[in-house]
């Protein structure tokens, strides 16, 4: 027999209704929230509220709240304020009940803003730590590469700083006086970098200042930022990460990203692995001096036979005879030490300009008027080690390795909104990238471990000292351990 739908009512009670038990197991925020603990904010942030005023929304929720507006990939905050009565998996994750009151999309934006990027960076090293003590991270190798992502601004709001039609647009006038009020802020978070390029000293936009006017092959210019990481190989865990405007060149990075790895991880890296943009001589000399290998190739290298170098003779072509201090050309003439360049540390060595003229291959080896002229750094034996080892068989292993291994890493990003900046300026565009290289971690680190509770109480200890014994077992009860076990079996003592 067939049925037929009553005329449905409203209900004005629900006896028996926990919201808990229509969250399922397995669901995956119930897993995140069993993987981090949030209260750590409070710490955090307990020096940027006043002790007078309304109360705040907790600090933990707008934690959590930041956090599903990437995990999700939510458009705006103001589409996750009113997306989020009809979730009931984000209520509890929140510890919201169906009728309590849900807080104004503006807590988020005033959040930030208190807060500084420095918060969510914390939170970010704080799931690297997890990671470091689930054993998922080796340290010893780290691969980096860069990203460009696309502003929150449009083309049509740059101007043309050095037109005196910019002093007609109101936009333009009202875009001078807050830069000049956040120069003067004593915040130390919201002091950007400056921008580099004969482009971005011309051209600025009205909308997002911190937005590098940046060209990719023969599209039209576009505002962007870009995006640095460093990647452990064990199970690519983002270990370091930095945002730039998009006109800073990635190879400047590579100190930075190598320091943020030793600190987040407390693992000495051993080697660095990148591709040949990072592969210039300030880069080769800092991995020497900091006992590291440098996996990347010579950018000088790399580019050879292009360009004006092209149909020219290379460098090895010339024979270096340390007696003398002096090159051989390939027609036997001389290239004697000329003069010295302190800012870039190098000896440039030359022939009369004579013999260079008088010589049948002058046209093979340069397109300079004043003759061939080799140059020598001051460090050369250093730097001959490190290209030495650069052109290595475990170098060229490395170097393919790190070609897809950053590439997923970026493009596991693209489901968070990584292709675009949510929020405008550059501190706001790190918060993001510290949400979304975090969210990545966690993602592995559920994937791989099952009882999370040894792992978070790793995370709020403060480092120590401990001994390959106490190592090995707090590494075996986060992996492999029951709750049985831990509690029956293996006692391990605090402190």
């Amino acid at each position: 027999m067939m049925g037929h739908q009553p005329q449905s009512q409203e209900k004005l009670f629900y006896t028996g209704f926990n919201l808990s038990q229509r969250i399922p197991k397995n669901h995956i925020l119930r897993k995140i929230s069993n993987m981090v603990e949030f209260d750590f904010v409070y710490k955090e942030v307990k020096g940027k509220y006043g002790h007078n005023g309304n109360i705040s929304v907790p600090p933990p929720v707008i934690l959590k709240l930041m956090f599903l507006l990437i995990f999700y990939n939510v458009r705006s905050e103001r589409e996750l304020m009113s997306t989020l009565p009809f979730r009931l998996d984000w209520l509890w994750f929140l510890g919201y009940d169906i009728d309590d009151e849900i807080p104004n999309h503006s807590v988020l934006s005033k959040a930030r803003t208190r807060w500084g990027a420095p918060t969510f960076q914390c939170f970010f090293e704080r799931i690297v730590s997890q990671c470091v003590q689930a054993g998922l991270v080796d340290g010893s190798k780290l691969f980096m590469d860069s990203s460009n992502i696309q502003a929150d601004a449009s083309n049509n709001s740059v101007v043309n700083t050095h037109d005196i039609k910019r002093y007609l647009k109101k936009s333009y006038q009202l875009l001078e006086d807050r830069l000049e009020k956040e120069n003067n802020q004593s915040d130390d978070d919201h002091i950007d970098p400056p921008k580099t390029g004969s482009a971005n000293s011309k051209y600025l936009s009205t909308t997002d200042p911190d937005a590098s006017v940046q060209r990719q092959g023969g599209g039209r210019s576009k505002l962007k930022y870009k995006i640095h990481r460093g990647v452990d190989r064990k199970h690519e865990i983002i270990t370091s990460t930095s945002v730039t405007t998009g006109s800073i060149n990635e190879a400047h990075l590579l100190k930075p990203l190598v320091f943020e790895h030793e600190k987040t991880t407390g693992l000495k890296a051993q080697t660095c692995v990148a591709d040949s943009k990072y592969g210039i001589i300030a880069n080769y000399l800092a991995c020497h001096d900091l006992g590291l290998k440098g996996h990347f190739a010579s950018f000088e290298k790399a580019h050879r036979g292009s360009g004006s170098q092209k149909d020219i003779f290379p460098k090895e072509n010339f024979v270096y005879n340390p007696d003398t201090d002096s090159f051989i050309c390939p027609k036997g003439e001389e290239l004697k030490r000329r003069r010295f360049s302190k800012q870039r540390q190098y000896w440039e060595y030359m022939a009369p300009l004579s013999v260079c003229r008088n010589c049948s291959s002058f046209s093979q080896c340069t397109q300079s008027k004043t003759g061939r002229s080799l140059k020598r750094h001051e460090r050369q034996e250093d730097l001959d080690h490190m290209l030495l080892e650069s052109e290595s068989k475990a170098s060229v292993k490395d170097i393919q390795t790190r070609q897809y291994l950053m590439e997923r890493s970026f493009a596991r990003s693209v489901r968070y909104g990584f292709k675009r900046a949510r929020w405008r300026r550059l501190w706001r565009v790190k918060i993001q990238e510290y949400l979304t290289s975090a969210i990545q971690n966690l993602m592995v680190l559920i994937q791989h471990v099952k009882e999370p509770d040894a792992i978070q109480e790793a995370a709020n200890r403060k480092p120590e000292k401990t001994n390959g014994t106490r190592r090995f077992i707090l590494r075996f009860l986060a992996l492999f351990a029951t709750k049985s076990i831990s509690k029956n079996l293996i006692h391990v003592p605090a402190g």
